[in-house]
């Protein structure tokens, strides 16, 4: 499911399991629009291997984000200690998010 959450003025959302573990984190979003049509280019882009880019932080840990066509970063994942949980992760978006609905939280 996505939770999309207004905060000030803007919004954000996750996408979480079945598990309600966060799966992956938005940017900030000056609209609501604006954040639908991230999580619209998350359940199109998530089946495209090449929208996922995995990086190395500085610690070691191992996270990823997903990108729309245009290379902007839409989403971005927790810190994992392995590549197999980032992997794994991954694997969950593509499971999760196509058919995810949206829920506005407080």
């Amino acid at each position: 499911m996505f939770e999309l959450k207004k905060s000030g003025d803007k919004y954000h959302f996750v996408l979480k399991a079945g598990n309600g573990q966060v799966i992956l984190s938005s940017q900030m979003y000056a609209s609501k629009a604006s954040a639908m049509n991230g999580i619209e280019s998350i359940q199109k882009n998530c089946q495209n291997e090449d929208s996922f880019e995995m990086k190395t932080a500085k610690n070691g840990k191992i996270h990823w984000n997903i990108k729309a066509t245009n290379g902007q970063i839409i989403g971005s994942s927790q810190m994992y200690a392995s590549e197999s949980g980032a992997k794994n992760g991954i694997e969950s978006v593509r499971k999760n998010a196509p058919g995810a609905e949206v829920k506005e939280v407080e």
